[in-house]
């Protein structure tokens, strides 16, 4: 009897799934934004949403309701002044930066 079975083995390939989501660093940026937010009583909700082009956190005043921003980071932007963007609901930038901790820090959430 012959055996048709064939052990493929492909020692070129590269796993980059860790560069579809947030860094460790980046989530604890966020989160931390996030509990302060919270605590505040200005957000209330969050939800993240992942594709092939970037990751964003959702922030949400009430559940019911569309995200009042979103948080991107975008894997392979044209311009390196948008890997991190902040959006409304519509998708309109109000803020971009190359630095994710600069960005959120220097974003007066209030006024926006």
């Amino acid at each position: 009897m012959k055996n048709n079975l064939k052990l493929v083995v492909n020692n070129n390939f590269k796993d980059n799934r860790e560069n579809l989501f947030f860094e460790k660093e980046e989530l604890k940026i966020i989160l931390n934004l996030y509990a302060k937010m919270v605590s505040e009583g200005s957000w209330k909700d969050y939800g993240l949403n992942i594709s092939a082009k970037q990751v964003g956190f959702s922030v949400f005043k009430n559940a019911a309701e569309n995200a009042m921003y979103k948080i991107c980071k975008n894997f392979k932007p044209k311009n390196k002044q948008f890997k991190y963007v902040i959006t409304d609901s519509k998708g309109v930038i109000y803020k971009n930066g190359v630095n994710l901790e600069n960005l959120l820090k220097n974003t007066n959430w209030k006024n926006l």
